[in-house]
């Protein structure tokens, strides 16, 4: 009997051993996975496998290029511009996040200064009178407003060639919608109302068109309305507090047409220039290192669904324009006279006139390579509108600046030809002929690729004209940061007691 009792109790004993041992080891294991969630130590874990896998993914970045498309995986598109407001999409659970979001409505919040992990840049605009802007597309507005309400009105802007330098339109508009509390949140920039947290201060002059329109002097008047805008907008600024306050240093103004501004560029030089090249500025006023080039508005449509080939272009080299030019425009009429004999090159004169713009169109997408070659200017818009057409731009201009070159490397898709070669005889058709299929496929392959980054469009989006202008700016940002941090070193310390030192000379280039 006592043994079966000792036989008993052993059972039990190992019973209850292996029932500890099996519980701590559990336990041992779920302290271990807890352990690992909280870390976030779970990358070798397959997430379908965690309850939370979605929150997890969000967080380490891998579904955030996702959020920005649709379920066909295409980018969304406002499509309108009634989408600003009309056509967003909000449930109740939109309605609570927008809740969220107005919890605080101070105008610059740091929230809305990133958008997708980016940071934005803050611009403030000055609230110019009406003349200044859309007043000059006879816009007449409403109220004590000067800006359109952009999510039921666009002013538009003139046709024809007025629409190659409406840079100033575009990025206007895109600062106007920053504002809107429903638009898509894709923007490089966005509007601050107080001056002292911008990055840069934005002076809403529609100079290209004041020239476009408003140059020609009329026979009762001593002055053109554009030689009269531009003495008030000297006025006005350089009475502002933000142009004291930096000398100009740090604001943004808009000269894209070579003749615009050409009163008031040698009183307003210190601030950042958005120009189409640096053609008719002495270096002192304007160069690469302070402003910013930008595209011109590619006339011709974009070419959508091309299929061509580089056997389906039949022409090998295309120009249409004017021929006889000034200054580094000589070279087209040397060049007319070299190429107009070969049978598979079209070089001609032509203008937007008579169907110019549709000729055009036609003899770019029929052609392997366009010329682009210096006119009185280093740059043209036929660049662009051969990067529409995927044209391969064969450019002849030696002192060309191009747009965004310090993130976009041009020789991917474009043939560079110095001026002195293009000109030798059979140089530059001999050269072109050498560029055999595969070549020129990879080039058209890329400028498929590219041409987004020259479209101007509203509403804007991602990586498009207006972003990678704004984007642009930015990276000027720091080099002003660091000029006017400079210049305000001593402006709150007492001023110093004559010690009979000579002060030290500011060095001309110092700005």
């Amino acid at each position: 009997m006592a043994e079966r009792n000792v036989s008993s109790i052993k059972v039990v004993s190992r019973k209850s051993l292996i029932f500890f041992f099996t519980m701590t080891s559990v336990l041992f294991l779920m302290s271990w996975f807890y352990v690992l969630r909280s870390t976030g130590s779970t990358d070798f874990i397959d997430h379908n496998l965690l309850p939370n896998s979605k929150i997890l993914s969000t967080f380490d970045g891998s579904n955030s290029e996702s959020q920005s498309q649709n379920q066909n995986g295409e980018e969304s598109s406002l499509g309108n511009r009634a989408i600003l407001v009309d056509s967003v999409d909000v449930g109740e659970a939109g309605e609570a996040k927008m809740n969220r979001e107005n919890e605080k409505p101070e105008a610059n919040d740091d929230r809305k200064c990133r958008r997708n992990d980016k940071v934005v840049l803050k611009v403030f605009m000055y609230d110019l009178p009406l003349e200044f802007h859309f007043g000059l597309m006879n816009w007449k507005g409403s109220g004590s407003s000067v800006w359109p309400d952009i999510r039921t009105e666009i002013p538009r802007y003139p046709g024809g060639l007025n629409l190659q330098h409406s840079i100033e339109f575009w990025l206007t508009l895109d600062l106007l919608a920053s504002e809107i509390p429903q638009a898509p949140k894709h923007g490089s920039a966005i509007r601050v109302l107080n001056s002292s947290e911008a990055d840069i201060i934005f002076v809403p002059f529609f100079s290209s068109l004041s020239y476009n329109r408003y140059s020609k002097t009329n026979p009762h008047e001593k002055k053109s309305r554009n030689k009269i805008l531009q003495e008030k907008l000297v006025k006005h600024l350089t009475a502002q507090e933000e142009w004291k306050r930096s000398g100009g240093k740090d604001h943004l103004i808009l000269a894209h047409h070579p003749n615009s501004m050409l009163d008031a560029r040698m009183k307003l030089w210190p601030a950042t220039f958005i120009l189409s090249d640096f053609g008719r500025y002495p270096p002192n006023i304007a160069n690469v290192e302070k402003d910013v080039i930008a595209p011109y508005k590619h006339v011709i449509g974009s070419y959508v669904n091309d299929a061509s080939t580089f056997d389906s272009r039949p022409t090998l080299l295309y120009f249409q324009g004017a021929i006889y030019r000034k200054d580094g425009g000589l070279a087209r009429q040397e060049l007319f006279y070299l190429l107009k004999d070969e049978k598979d090159v079209h070089f001609s004169f032509g203008s937007v006139q008579k169907g110019g713009i549709q000729k055009a169109t036609e003899g770019m997408r029929s052609s392997k390579f366009c010329l682009n070659i210096a006119g009185d200017t280093p740059s043209s818009n036929r660049l662009f509108d051969a990067i529409a057409s995927h044209c391969v731009p064969v450019i002849i201009s030696d002192a060309i600046e191009l747009p965004y070159e310090d993130v976009l490397d041009y020789s991917e898709f474009c043939v560079f030809v110095r001026t002195s070669d293009a000109i030798k005889e059979n140089f530059l058709i001999n050269f072109i002929r050498s560029i055999g299929k595969a070549e020129w496929t990879r080039m058209w392959n890329k400028l498929k690729e590219v041409e987004h980054l020259f479209k101007f469009q509203f509403p804007s989006k991602e990586g498009d004209a207006v972003q990678m202008i704004w984007q642009a700016v930015a990276r000027k940002v720091p080099a002003i940061r660091l000029k006017l941090n400079r210049f305000t070193r001593f402006s709150r310390s007492p001023p110093s007691a004559d010690n009979g030192l000579k002060s030290i000379p500011v060095p001309k280039n110092f700005w």
